[in-house]
C-alpha cells in the first residue's frame, strides 16, 4: 500500500483515499484487515493521530468497521458504496462542468461524443 504523500491534499485524506483505491482495485477485500494507525505512521513517518483521522473518516462512512482489540476491517458492500459515491462525484465534478462549458462553446452532445470517441482511439483533435 506504499504511496507517495504530497501537498495536494491533507495527509489523512490521502490515507483514506489510498484505502478506498485499494478496495476498488481489489487489493483489500471485504472483511480483510487494513493497516493499523501505527503501521501507517511508521510507513509514512507521520503522527498516528493523523492516520487515525483518515481511518475514522472511513469508519464514519461505513467503509471500515472496528473489531475491538484487533483492528479495522473492510465492511461488507464497501466496494459498491465507494463506486456509487464516486460515480455521483464524477457526474457532479466532471459531467456538469463539461456540459456547461460545452454549452458556452456551442458544442453539441454529438460533438462531445465524437471527441470522446476520438480520444478513446488515441486520435488528436
Amino acid at each position: 500500500m506504499k504511496m507517495l504523500l504530497d501537498d495536494s491534499k491533507l495527509i489523512y485524506i490521502q490515507i483514506a483515499d489510498a484505502i478506498l483505491d485499494d478496495i476498488l482495485k481489489g487489493s483489500l477485500k471485504e472483511d480483510e484487515q487494513v493497516y493499523s494507525t501505527n503501521q501507517f505512521a511508521k510507513l509514512y513517518g507521520i503522527n498516528p493521530a493523523t492516520a487515525a483521522k483518515g481511518i475514522n473518516l472511513l469508519v464514519e462512512e461505513g467503509i471500515l468497521y472496528k473489531k475491538r482489540g484487533i483492528g479495522m476491517f473492510v465492511a461488507a458492500g464497501a466496494k459498491s458504496m465507494i463506486i456509487n459515491k464516486r460515480r455521483k462525484q464524477f457526474v457532479e465534478e466532471y459531467i456538469f462542468k463539461l456540459m456547461n462549458e460545452a454549452k458556452k462553446l456551442n458544442i453539441t452532445k454529438e460533438e462531445l461524443i465524437n471527441l470522446i470517441n476520438k480520444y478513446e482511439r488515441g486520435e488528436k483533435r
